[in-house]
């Protein structure tokens, strides 16, 4: 499948080393030797949780679950039994609207990418990252230079279109993001474009205009076809935690989100805020960044990730 090419375990286990290494040398660490009767492990396993920002909720859940099933169960592998709950975390969320990753052919064309997410997240090198990965699969991509507000966004967007060699569609600095969607939409069917990936502005500090600049956009790509754009992909910051997730929560109430595309994993030790982003924004991670080159970038695989978080130490029983 095409999903396999994508799925990079080896950088998924590197980029979440800090992470890894913040469990505090690693939950199975914690329970060698230790006595599972014992209240104050417990309460350590579940403050590792939280400092890598599982969040305090979910690692609550997670921690009692575990315990349940310890009580519960003749045979048991702790440290299974975290993976595997903590897989139950990440999977419980409807990836169905991105199963056309693992597919040979897009189900549109051009297949229109919204691409959402707060100033500094790291948006334009994912715009770069995802054309990569498209042109990877053989397909043809074009760019819509949708965030006017910023002139450095549009010149940053341009620059990795001449080294990806990709039309962009661009307007002068301060014009309608609307108009720059249309045009992007019409120049996509006229060169025969498989893949049109569409940039926004992301200034929360004025909230109010930039949902309303959001709806716009979608409004405009609604005229040409009720189903475009396909997905709306939501780029967040792994290194702002929590703080993340209620910036991220404007973005879902303006144009309804399909995923997210996760960055600088490899610069933060709180990689459990992917489990916090399946439970509290209701979204699949579908892709991850992990590191700084154009080709660092993951589709996100369960198993990888939980094994990556857990390491490879002995299993604890």
């Amino acid at each position: 499948m095409v999903f396999r090419l994508f799925r990079h375990k080896e950088k998924t286990t590197e980029a979440l080393a800090k992470t890894r290494k913040g469990w505090g040398g690693g939950l199975s660490a914690l329970f060698q030797g230790a006595t599972l009767s014992d209240e104050a492990l417990w309460e350590q396993v579940e403050g590792a949780l939280i400092s890598a920002d599982v969040g305090v909720n979910t690692s609550l859940a997670l921690v009692n679950r575990v315990r349940q099933r310890v009580r519960d169960e003749s045979a048991f592998d702790v440290i299974e039994m975290f993976k595997e709950e903590m897989a139950v975390l990440l999977d419980s969320k409807d990836k169905a609207v991105w199963d056309w990753y693992d597919q040979e052919n897009l189900p549109a064309k051009p297949f229109v990418l919204m691409v959402v997410g707060v100033n500094g997240v790291g948006k334009t090198t994912s715009i770069a990252k995802l054309t990569k990965h498209y042109q990877e699969l053989g397909k043809t991509v074009m760019v819509g230079a949708g965030d006017t507000f910023r002139a450095a966004a549009i010149e940053q967007v341009q620059v990795w279109g001449e080294r990806l060699k990709i039309d962009i569609i661009a307007h002068q600095q301060g014009s309608d993001p609307g108009a720059v969607a249309y045009d992007a939409y019409q120049a996509a069917v006229a060169r025969g474009a498989d893949v049109l990936i569409f940039d926004t502005a992301g200034r929360l500090h004025n909230k109010g205009p930039l949902i309303e600049e959001l709806r716009k956009v979608r409004r405009i790509f609604e005229r040409f076809d009720e189903s475009v754009p396909h997905q709306t992909l939501l780029v967040l910051d792994a290194t702002t935690g929590h703080n993340g997730l209620e910036q991220a929560k404007v973005f879902q109430q303006a144009v309804g989100v399909n995923g997210v595309f996760l960055t600088k994993l490899d610069g933060t030790a709180k990689g459990g805020i992917a489990v916090a982003i399946a439970q509290e924004l209701d979204l699949p991670v579908i892709f991850i960044g992990t590191g700084e080159g154009i080709a660092d970038i993951s589709m996100f695989d369960t198993d990888d990730f939980v094994d990556a978080l857990f390491g490879d130490e002995p299993a604890a029983k």
